[in-house]
C-alpha cells in the first residue's frame, strides 16, 4: 500500500471508529485488516497503527518500525488474546521470520474469514471511494485453497555461497529470492518438481545466466518458459530434455522478449488450453499469454458473470478488454451478435484463432453467434468512440488493475450530455439514436478501481449498482479480484 493509500486509510479509520478500548500500556486492539493484510490498531490518541501479522480481535504488542503524521508501522511481537480465526500456517515458509517467503501474506487467517475481510475492503471502497453501495452483496466465489495456482512466475538464482540454485517467489519485503523445498500454493505435481527444478538448473552450464521461469498449467498440458540469456549448449537441451520426459512437462526457451518465446521441441507437442465445459468451449493459449490464475474459479466466475449479464437470442453484446476471449466465447452461445474489444493486437488475433476453433468444432445447430474482434487503446476511449461501436444491450467488463476509467467516463460524458447537464460536452454526431446498455457486468482485479468506475456509472451515467461481491481467486493473498453488476436506473 502506498504511503498516500496509508494516509487516507488511516484518516477514515481514526474518524469512523469511536475511543479506544481500555487495555494495559502498550497493548493494542486490532479491529480490522487492510488490504496488505496488516492488522490495523489505534492508540489511545486515534493514531492508526498498521502491524505485520496481527488479526482483528486480536490483543497485541507491536514494535513500531515507522512513524508518520497520523499512522505507524509496525511488526508484531507479542499476542495477549488470539482471534478465534488465527489458523497454523500451511506452508513451512510461510511467516514473519527472516527469509520467509512472501508469495502469501494470509495463510495464518483462516480461509473463510479471509473472504469475508476481502468482501470487507470490497464493500468499504465502494462506500469511501466511490460513494456507492451495492444493493444486494452477492455470495463470494470460492474454490480449492491450496494447489490452486495454475500460473506463476519464478525467479531463478544460483547462490554461490551456498552452492545452489534458488527456485520460488521472493522474501518478504526482499529482492532476495526465499530458499523454497515446498509450496503449497502450486499445483501438487509442481509442488514436486520445485527441488528437481533447483537441481537442474544447478547443473546447467547456463546456470547463472536463466533468472526465471514462467509456469503455465492448462487442463492436460505443463508448460515452463525458462528465460536465458545466453544461448544453450548441446548439454543443457538434453538436460531439459531428459527433465521434460521425467517430469512429464513442455520446455519453452526466452532467449530475449516475450516475442521470442518458443517450443523446444515443436513436433508432436500437445497444445496448451483450458475448458469452459458449461458453454462447451476449449481455450487454447500460449505459455505468456495472459490467462486467469486460478482455473477452477475462472470456470465459475465465466459462468457466474454470464448468469448475471442474461444475454438473449435477439441482443448484441460488447466485450470490454476481452483477451483471449474468455469471457466472449461463451457469451457468443448466448447472443445474437458479440463484439470483443481488446488493446492488444496479438491477443485479439488470438481471439479470432480460438473463435474459429471452436465455431469449426460445434455442430452446426450450437453455432457460435457472429462474433467479432477490434483492437483499441481502451484508456483513451471517448464518446465519439463508443457511439461508433454501435448500440449493444449489455456490457462485459474486464479490465487490468487500472480499471476502465475512459469508458466509464465516456458512458458518463454521454448521459451528461443527453440531461443537458452545465459544461458537459455537446452529444456528438450519430449520438442521437445510440442507446446506452441496459446491463453491465464489471469483473475487477482491484476493488479501489472498480469503486472509482463505480461511481462515475451510479453518479454521472445513469446506472444503479444492483449487485457486488468478491471472487477468492488468490486464496491466502490479500488479492481482492470482484464483481459488480450496473443496470440503467
Amino acid at each position: 500500500m502506498s504511503e498516500t493509500n496509508k494516509d487516507d486509510r488511516a484518516a477514515l479509520l481514526a474518524e469512523a471508529a469511536g475511543p479506544a478500548t481500555e487495555l494495559p500500556p502498550g497493548w493494542l486492539e486490532v479491529v480490522s485488516m487492510d488490504m496488505d493484510a496488516q492488522g490495523v490498531a489505534r492508540k489511545s490518541d486515534g493514531k492508526v497503527v498498521f502491524i505485520d501479522g496481527a488479526l482483528p480481535t486480536e490483543w497485541v504488542s507491536a514494535n513500531t518500525h515507522r512513524k508518520k503524521n497520523n499512522w505507524e508501522a509496525a511488526s508484531l511481537m507479542a499476542i495477549h488474546r488470539e482471534s478465534a480465526q488465527r489458523v497454523r500456517p500451511g506452508c513451512p515458509h510461510f511467516g514473519l521470520h527472516s527469509g520467509a517467503c512472501g508469495g502469501c501474506k494470509m495463510q495464518h487467517l483462516h480461509v473463510g474469514a479471509q473472504v469475508a475481510v476481502k468482501q470487507r475492503v470490497l464493500e468499504d471502497n465502494l462506500w469511501h471511494l466511490g460513494k456507492v453501495k451495492a444493493e444486494t452483496i452477492l455470495r463470494p466465489i470460492e474454490g480449492p485453497a491450496w494447489g490452486y495456482r495454475y500460473r506463476a512466475r519464478l525467479s531463478v538464482r544460483y547462490v554461490p555461497k551456498k552452492g545452489e540454485v534458488l527456485v520460488g517467489f521472493h522474501e518478504r519485503k526482499s529482492r532476495y529470492i526465499a530458499d523454497m523445498q515446498t509450496c503449497k500454493i502450486l499445483p501438487p505435481h509442481v509442488d514436486a518438481m520445485l527441488m528437481p527444478l533447483r537441481a537442474l538448473i544447478g547443473g546447467l552450464q547456463a546456470r547463472d545466466t536463466c533468472p526465471q521461469i514462467e509456469l503455465a498449467c492448462g487442463d492436460t498440458v505443463t508448460a515452463l518458459v525458462l528465460r536465458h540469456l545466453e544461448p544453450l549448449s548441446e548439454g543443457d537441451l538434453a538436460r531439459l530434455r531428459a527433465f521434460a520426459a521425467e517430469h512429464g512437462v513442455q520446455w519453452w526457451l526466452q532467449p530475449k522478449g516475450p516475442d521470442t518465446v518458443h517450443l523446444l521441441d515443436a513436433d508432436g507437442a500437445e497444445q496448451l488450453a483450458y475448458g469452459l465445459p458449461d458453454f462447451g468451449i476449449t481455450m487454447p493459449f500460449k505459455p505468456t499469454d495472459f490467462t486467469q490464475v486460478n482455473s477452477h474459479i475462472n470456470r465459475v466466475l465465466v459462468t457466474r458473470a454470464l448468469r448475471l449479464l442474461d444475454a438473449g437470442k435477439a441482443e448484441r453484446v460488447i466485450d470490454w478488454f476481452c483477451g483471449l476471449g474468455n469471457f466472449t466465447l461463451p457469451i457468443a452461445t448466448q447472443a445474437r451478435e458479440v463484439l470483443g474489444i481488446e488493446g492488444s493486437e496479438a491477443l485479439v488475433a488470438r481471439s479470432r484463432e480460438n473463435y474459429e476453433k471452436n465455431q469449426a468444432q460445434r455442430p452446426v445447430q450450437q453455432a457460435l453467434a457472429a462474433t467479432s474482434f477490434v483492437a483499441r487503446n481502451l484508456f483513451e476511449m471517448t464518446p465519439e468512440m463508443l457511439v461508433a461501436d454501435g448500440v449493444a444491450d449489455k456490457w462485459l467488463v474486464d479490465p487490468p488493475r487500472e480499471g476502465a476509467f475512459a469508458l466509464s467516463k465516456a458512458l458518463a460524458d454521454l448521459h451528461q450530455a443527453r440531461l443537458g447537464a452545465e459544461g458537459a460536452p455537446p452529444l456528438p454526431a450519430g449520438a442521437a439514436h445510440w442507446v446506452p446498455p441496459q446491463r453491465i457486468v464489471y469483473v475487477s482485479c482491484n476493488p479501489a478501481t472498480l469503486a472509482r468506475d463505480a461511481g462515475l456509472l451510479v453518479h454521472q451515467a445513469g446506472y444503479r449498482c444492483v449487485a457486488a461481491g468478491v471472487v477468492n481467486m488468490f486464496p491466502h493473498t490479500a488479492h481482492v479480484e470482484s464483481m459488480a453488476v450496473f443496470e440503467r436506473a
